[in-house]
């Protein structure tokens, strides 16, 4: 492709519009949906530190699962932005956690402890049929998770209407482990999609 970064920007730009554009009680069905699966696809979460985030843009809002992940026994984090070309930072959040405003008015917890993450539950603006993710264009979800030694399970969810061919990854693209839908539960296997039904720990 002859300008990717261009295409990106447009990609990114309608699919967002497409997402917000989605009708509430839509919205409200598809992220159930999603909800349901990310419960029985991850059912052994006693003390698991699983990464969520702060809904944005329409996004799949996590905070159902996160609450049911709390009541398993699981310790739930959120992600702060410290720096433009620096990794996410992840600190313990739950519902009654002080927040304050960080970047791009997103809130944050107010300096909770930093976390290393079992797993991470990803926002998509798009993806692919290989488990690319295509986000906002800043890197830091890549940054972040290129400071693992031994990656984190990660978990990207999105609904059906931004799913592409390809995002035409670049080599510092990290693809999911699992993809989540309103549809169902996908596997990254030998880089193409797979319906799963369980997130297990260690995806080959």
């Amino acid at each position: 492709m002859d300008n990717l970064l261009e295409w990106k920007k447009q990609q990114r730009k309608h699919l967002i519009a497409a997402r917000e554009a989605i009708p509430a009680e839509i919205h409200q069905q598809w992220s159930r949906a999603i909800t349901g699966f990310l419960k029985q696809g991850l059912q052994q979460t006693q003390k698991m530190i699983i990464g969520i985030y702060w809904p944005f843009r329409g996004e799949y809002d996590p905070r159902p699962i996160a609450r049911y992940f709390l009541q398993q026994g699981a310790i739930l984090a959120l992600p702060e932005i410290t720096g433009k070309n620096e990794p996410l930072c992840f600190r313990e959040w739950s519902p009654d956690t002080p927040m304050k405003s960080g970047a791009y008015g997103i809130p944050v917890p107010l300096e909770t402890p930093i976390v290393r993450l079992d797993a991470l539950i990803i926002p998509m603006v798009g993806f692919d049929q290989h488990g690319y993710r295509l986000g906002y264009g800043s890197g830091y979800f890549d940054r972040t998770l290129a400071t693992y030694e031994r990656q984190p399970l990660t978990i990207g969810v999105a609904f059906e209407l931004q799913r592409l061919d390809s995002i035409y990854p670049q080599a510092h693209d990290i693809s999911m482990h699992y993809v989540v839908t309103e549809t169902g539960i996908f596997r990254t296997k030998d880089h193409q999609l797979m319906p799963a039904s369980i997130l297990q720990d260690t995806p080959q």
